[in-house]
């Protein structure tokens, strides 16, 4: 239970700071952070989050995370349901927690988007489907590589939380204008719950591609760091 309570809190932080700073700070007058403060809030929350619960739970945050590493012989398998559950509550409970921030400012309208995962008309930048599918899918590919190759025994040891923080980061600043960026199906669905219609009518992409991602990218890194 411990672990799958680090797990709730930390998909909670995830959550929280993410996508609490694209609704709360992103736009504020005059000192708003733009997409580059939302890319680096993403960040911010796995590399604090990895330092802290890191050593208890691993620090997964993600059920594509959980599903890649399984995948790449790094996690067990009864473990996999127990991880997602925790991590889509935290998700929820965040995403419940940010609505009751936001909405006590006048004019507040969830149907905006509140952070919420999109293609098509819900793109912030308009993209396609196919679009948002390919993103999705290999961003959360390099993610996965990124990870298991910042956390094997060989790679240089109390790095990997800077690694893998630094790599959301980077993944929010390219992807953003297309999916308003998931790889993530628990961030996802913390806060298209609240929003509903179209944000639960699109949010099958955001688990699909995540997972399908980041199996892809455990094969990957299995293929290129083999000793055979």
């Amino acid at each position: 239970m411990k672990k799958y309570s680090a797990e709730f809190i930390g998909t909670f932080w995830l959550v929280l700071g993410g996508c609490g700073s694209a609704v709360l700070a992103a736009a504020f007058p005059g000192v708003g952070i733009g997409l580059h403060g939302v890319s680096l809030a993403f960040g911010l929350t796995v590399l604090t989050m990895a330092f802290a619960i890191g050593h208890i739970s691993g620090c997964h945050l993600n059920p594509a995370v959980s599903i890649g590493l399984w995948a790449g012989g790094r996690f067990p398998a009864k473990e996999l349901i127990p991880y997602i559950v925790a991590q889509v509550f935290g998700g929820i409970v965040a995403g419940g927690v940010l609505y009751v921030i936001a909405s006590g400012k006048a004019g507040f309208d969830v149907s905006a988007g509140f952070a919420s995962n999109g293609y098509g008309a819900h793109s912030p930048g308009g993209y396609s489907l196919l679009a948002a599918l390919v993103t999705e899918v290999v961003m959360t590919m390099l993610f996965l590589i990124v990870i298991m190759g910042a956390t094997d025994k060989r790679a240089p040891q109390g790095f990997a939380p800077i690694a893998i923080g630094l790599c959301l980061t980077l993944i929010h600043l390219i992807s953003i204008p297309v999916t308003n960026t998931s790889v993530n199906p628990a961030r996802s669905t913390g806060v298209a719950v609240f929003v509903g219609d179209w944000a639960l009518g699109q949010l099958w992409l955001f688990w699909v591609a995540p997972i399908v991602g980041a199996v892809i990218g455990s094969v990957v890194y299995r293929f290129i760091a083999s000793d055979e």
